[in-house]
């Protein structure tokens, strides 16, 4: 057996270069069957395969197998490189090498508890075959295999990648040549080269900086976009990363980068670029934000690197593209941890210079405002830096904008994205209040609580004509909770400029209560930008209005009612409530300053009807002693004396008692002087 493995080679030698390809790996892959099914009982067959430069004649015969197309060869091919792989294993002496691990390393990490399964390398002749395929093909389907021989070793053992990179170095080697491989390569080699982290929870420094030289010199865009991604996973995996690629230089290397793509986007002004707009190039600047927000994240020393190197001015050219906004935007908010001053220019200042057909811009940047609202600590800052009066701007820019049927720019953006970016700003405001008496007394002495009732009644959904509204006898009373049920929850008919007053009214009357900022009230519905959600009818049936609305609760069947998911739940417990906390109390302001606009011409029963409901439920929110005082101190009574003459005038109007009854409550609390008069 032994001479006729001998004698088998030297024919390899003398006829693998004139026979095809899937021929000499059928007959290479017989003889290596024997020899490796023979180790386990003797290993002369081994020895002789050895001393006759069988490793040497495997090489050969693999490189031959380049170009061939896909499955021609295999599975000869495959089995070769899987009996090769496995007599990677097969030796006598277990290999002994005294690494030198580099700090700093991840905190579980402990080579010294690393044991062996048995399953370890001890032949590297066998692995040199593989190595040396992988540095001399360039065919996909070979190095991909390689690659793939190589993770299964080190699924053998996890002592298996050291004593090779200790050894014969593969994947160190491998990073220097890795840009002239097949794009699929390269990206199962950096997810071999992520497993090195993730999986072995070990941090190969002298790999990394191959890597980052790679990154750096950037021959290949997507080599250096997929080692980039390998980084960023990496980097999530641990807070250790930001301290190791600050230190090592990535961090300058990539502000240093987006610098220079800054000032390309800041000069090309909306003009197009196919270089800098299209494929790998925006991919890689896309990715690099998302690295340098990784490497910001909870690292306030890597913030002020980045500050440091004058970076905020060419980060937020970035915030315009919706591909680099989130990443954008998380740098920011890191950047607000070491000056909430600067991010709330920023932001305020993106916010302020929009224009109005960037609706999904203004959502995202509000709901960064909101992540930053959370610290109390920013309610100074966005006060400061004009954030009330910004974000007030926000809702005078869309007069009109939910007027039915719509007109101009607003008929091509779905009234649902509209409502979304009244909640938003609305929920930033209250935010901005939240527990801050600073605030609270900042909006109510600049009379912005007046401001924002008069922008939310341009809105267009709200009546705006100066002529004197009909007063007609209300025969049926609904409770404003009903009317919301019935109005966006069932399949009666309401028409869209009312559903629309009504999610207003519903906003503020969780501004009221100082709970429109808490996100976890509700399931949110991100619609699309072009989504018809109007109705361009009044009187519609519209059976699907609660799916179609942003801000509703995802139904979980259909065994609940609809006032089992909605925004406040049960409305019989929260609406027809006698003791509410009233937090904001210049809100019920605005929805009394709002109370004659509830009206539609064609819907005068409806309209009062409403209004009527609106009148009961501030009613019952004054019931209580505590409340009254809070509402005039306020200015309650004077605003329903302003706003409200019309219903005072006329005893058969609808509202003259329910009103009347309101200012007697708060009459029998305090008064001022012109008001009585």
């Amino acid at each position: 057996a032994v001479d006729c493995i001998k004698i088998a080679i030297q024919n390899f030698f003398k006829l693998v270069d004139t026979l095809p390809a899937c021929d000499v790996c059928e007959a290479a892959s017989i003889v290596l069957c024997f020899v490796k099914d023979s180790y386990p009982i003797s290993s002369a067959l081994l020895t002789e395969f050895e001393n006759n430069d069988g490793y040497q004649l495997l090489l050969k015969i693999l490189l031959r197998c380049e170009g061939l197309q896909e499955n021609e060869g295999d599975p000869y091919l495959d089995e070769i490189l899987d009996m090769l792989t496995c007599l990677t294993t097969c030796g006598k002496t277990e290999l002994k090498v005294s690494g030198n691990i580099v700090h700093p390393q991840l905190p579980h990490f402990d080579f010294e508890r690393t044991r062996s399964s048995g399953m370890t390398v001890k032949n590297l002749q066998a692995f040199q075959v593989l190595q040396s395929i992988f540095q001399k093909s360039n065919d996909q389907h070979l190095c991909g295999r390689i690659l793939t021989a190589i993770g299964t070793i080190w699924a053998w053992d996890r002592v298996n990648f050291f004593l090779l990179e200790w050894t014969l170095q593969p994947i160190n080697q491998f990073t220097d040549i890795i840009h002239f491989k097949p794009h699929p390569v390269q990206v199962q080699f950096f997810r071999l080269v992520e497993s090195i982290v993730l999986d072995l929870s070990y941090v190969p420094h002298e790999i990394l900086k191959k890597v980052q030289y790679l990154i750096k010199e950037n021959t290949v865009p997507f080599c250096t976009l997929t080692a980039l991604r390998c980084l960023l996973s990496m980097t999530k995996k641990d807070l250790l990363f930001s301290d190791i690629f600050r230190d090592s230089g990535l961090l300058g290397l990539l502000l240093a980068l987006l610098r220079r793509q800054a000032k390309i986007l800041r000069k090309s002004a909306g003009t197009h670029l196919p270089g800098l707009e299209e494929g790998t190039e925006k991919e890689l600047n896309a990715v690099m934000l998302k690295m340098v927000a990784a490497l910001t994240v909870r690292s306030v020393r890597n913030t002020v690197v980045l500050k440091d190197y004058g970076m905020v001015p060419y980060i937020k050219i970035f915030l315009d593209d919706e591909c680099y906004r989130g990443a954008t935007l998380s740098i920011l908010e890191q950047l607000s941890v070491i000056n909430y001053e600067e991010y709330m220019s920023i932001i305020i200042g993106a916010l302020c210079s929009s224009t109005q057909g960037e609706l999904h811009l203004k959502l995202d940047l509000l709901k960064s405002l909101l992540r930053i609202l959370e610290s109390p600590k920013s309610h100074s800052a966005f006060r400061t830096c004009s954030g009330f009066n910004g974000l007030l701007s926000l809702l005078s820019d869309m007069e009109g904008a939910l007027q039915d049927p719509p007109s101009g720019l607003w008929t091509a953006v779905g009234q649902n994205c509209i409502l979304e970016l009244v909640f938003y700003t609305l929920q930033g405001i209250t935010a901005a209040l939240h527990l801050d008496p600073v605030n609270s007394y900042f909006f109510q002495r600049n009379g912005l609580f007046e401001k924002m009732a008069e922008d939310l009644g341009s809105l267009g959904c709200f009546w705006t004509k100066g002529e004197s509204q009909i007063p007609v006898s209300v025969e049926k009373t609904r409770t404003f909770a009903e009317f919301l049920d019935a109005a966006l929850c069932s399949s009666e008919p309401f028409p869209m400029w009312l559903k629309n007053c009504i999610w207003i009214l519903n906003f503020l009357d969780h501004m009221v209560k100082g709970t429109l900022h808490l996100e976890s009230c509700f399931k949110e519905r991100k619609p699309e930008m072009g989504e018809a959600s109007r109705d361009n009818q009044e009187g519609d049936n519209q059976p699907q209005a609660q799916e179609e609305h942003p801000l509703s609760f995802k139904k979980p069947g259909n065994q609940l009612p609809a006032s089992a998911y909605r925004l406040w739940g049960n409305p019989k417990e929260k609406w027809e409530m006698g003791d509410c906390a009233i937090i904001h109390p210049g809100a019920v302001c605005v929805m009394v300053r709002l109370l004659p606009k509830l009206y539609k011409e064609g819907h005068s029963q409806l309209s009062q009807e409403i209004q009527c409901a609106v009148v009961d439920h501030i009613q019952s929110l004054v019931k209580s002693e505590k409340s009254r005082q809070v509402m005039c101190g306020s200015g309650l009574l004077s605003t329903i004396i302003t706003s409200c003459q019309d219903a005072f005038r006329s005893e058969s109007h609808p509202l003259h008692l329910p009103l009347t009854r309101v200012f007697e409550k708060l009459a029998s609390q305090a008064i001022e002087p012109d008001v009585l008069r």
